[in-house]
Formats: C-alpha cells, structure tokens, sequence
C-alpha cells in the first residue's frame, strides 16, 4: 500500500483538480499566532443573496484542505442556486480535537458575520456538507454552533470517536505493513498547520494510528480507556436530540475505512430522537465513491443530496 491508505482519503474528495473552478475570493477567519485560517468563497451570478453551502473538508482531520472540494461537485451547488464557503481548519496532531472544533464554530460565526457582504449568503439560509472527516465535523455542528444550520449533508461520516473501529487495530489497515512508530512520528511536527493538499508523508501517520488503534488518543490528547468521558461533548452519536438539523447520510457499505455502521447508528438516533433525516445506503459503495462523478450512478447519488439542500433551504 504505502501510500494508499491516506491518498485514498485525501484523492477521493479532491479529484480533478486540474479543471476549470470557478472565481473564488479567499478571506482569513481567524489567527493563531502567526497561523492565518483561511475560508474560500465561490458565488454565482447575480447580486441577490443566495442560500449557503459551509463546505467542510475531509483528511481524518490530519490532512486535506479546502480546495479539496470536487469541481464537478462545486459547480453542481452554484448551479443549483448556492453560494459556498469552503474552509480550513487547524490540522491534528499538532492541533487537538477541541481547537479543531472551535476552528470550525469560528469559521460559522464569520459566515453568520460576513456572509451577506462577503459571500452573498442568506446567513439564515445555510447548510453544512462535509465528507469523511469532514461528514464528522458536518454532524457536530448539528448542536455545537449557534444558531444551527437549515440542514446537514454527511458523505460517509461518523458519530462516535471511540467505538473499536477507531480506538482498535484496525482489521482492514492492520493487513499493510506495519509502520515504524519512528517513521510515523517524522511525518508530523508540532508547529500548527492548516491544510495540506497531494500527498505528503502525513499519511504515513493515519496508517500508523490506525494500525495501533491510537487515532483517538493522538487526535484529541485523551486516552479513551481511561477518560471515555471526556469524549462525549465531541461524539455527535452522544448529542442527538429532536433539536437536530435535518440530514442525510450517504454512505457505501463496502466502506474499509469508516465502517457504513457509524452512518447505520446515526440514522437510528435520528429516528429515535425524531429528527427529519434520509439515509441513502449505498450497496457495493467504498470510501470516496461520490468522487466519481462521471460515472451516472454515482452522480445520481450526489443529486439525492443536492436535491435534499433545495428542499431546505429554499
């Protein structure tokens, strides 16, 4: 594999990246030191304020970046009368889960603030959309941020943080060969970042920390054998009540890296709660199968979310 298992996570959700985007405006949404986090804004024609789309990247919150977003994708939102922002935010290990997560609050404040003259946002017209990683940040906002977002869309994300596939060797990732704790700690520094885009040998880390079951523990500074509490306010699967924003959960049940039941028991929440939700399961499907939109089944899949966005933020 060597590469594979975190190119996999990272190419899936950044295909194509040679095409033609559209015009984009890039603002700094906050600084951490001499860190500057930055959003991209893409708008389609016309003055009138449009519905929003918050774009939240994936990467295992160890990679990717906000330009990872499809360009087919991308156009398919602006064509479908969005605007969208699309962020950065401060990456792991050198970043802990509770400032990853305040990156993201802070990023929808500056939309709540700024959308209308900055973005051409309804600020009161906002969904979230994040795919793996990002589907997980997608979920959180559904009762961390003030006031919540119109509707989210989850592209294979999860809910718990601590469940065996995460805090466990993984089965899947345990067949590669193993790799060095040596090499795996050279791939990452201390100095915060945000966003990474190729491949780079943070990869080599996710493989590592899935092979040893440590993600939680690097991830968030916690060890979830001895302080499983301390997870709670970060596990969308432990903060679902009937306040939570419509969602769809799209999710392949071939998923060898974030498993279809971590989508499986939010949409059972979700039921259980009462919370207006679809759940699009997809047979056959692995990680990343959304990004292959020239393929008309695929793209038909992403339709279901687009078509989900239109019926709430109209």
């Amino acid at each position: 594999m060597r590469r594979a298992a975190f190119v996999a996570l990272i190419a899936a959700l950044a295909p194509l990246a040679a095409e033609t985007r559209p015009e984009k405006a890039t603002y700094v949404y906050k600084t951490v030191a001499d860190l500057k986090i930055e959003l991209d804004v893409y708008r389609g024609p016309g003055k009138a304020l449009r519905p929003g789309i918050f774009w939240i990247h994936g990467g295992a919150l160890i990679g990717g970046s906000r330009t990872g977003i499809h360009p087919k994708q991308l156009q398919r939102y602006l064509d479908s009368g969005f605007n969208v922002v699309s962020i950065d935010y401060r990456l792991a290990p050198e970043t802990k889960l509770p400032e990853i997560l305040s990156d993201v609050e802070d990023a929808w404040r500056w939309v709540q603030k700024n959308g209308k003259n900055r973005a051409g946002i309804d600020p009161k017209r906002v969904a979230v959309v994040g795919h793996s990683a990002g589907g997980y940040l997608t979920l959180t906002t559904g009762y961390r941020v003030k006031p919540l977002p119109r509707a989210l869309v989850s592209f294979y994300g999860y809910g718990d943080l601590i469940a065996e596939w995460y805090s466990k060797p993984d089965p899947f990732y345990s067949r590669q060969p193993a790799v060095p704790e040596q090499e795996a700690r050279a791939a990452v520094g201390v100095k915060p970042l945000s966003g990474t885009t190729g491949w780079n040998p943070r990869g080599r880390y996710y493989l590592f920390l899935r092979q040893q079951g440590w993600w939680p523990k690097e991830v968030a500074g916690v060890d979830p054998a001895e302080h499983p509490e301390a997870f709670r306010p970060w596990c969308p699967a432990s903060n679902v009540t009937k306040k939570f924003p419509p969602t769809i959960l799209l999710h392949g049940d071939n998923d060898t890296d974030v498993p279809v039941g971590q989508s499986d028991q939010m949409a059972g929440l979700f039921k259980q709660h009462g919370v207006r939700y679809e759940y699009v399961r997809v047979p056959g499907a692995g990680h990343g199968f959304d990004g292959r939109m020239n393929d008309p089944a695929r793209a038909a899949l992403f339709e279901r979310a687009v078509d989900f966005l239109r019926q709430h933020l109209r």
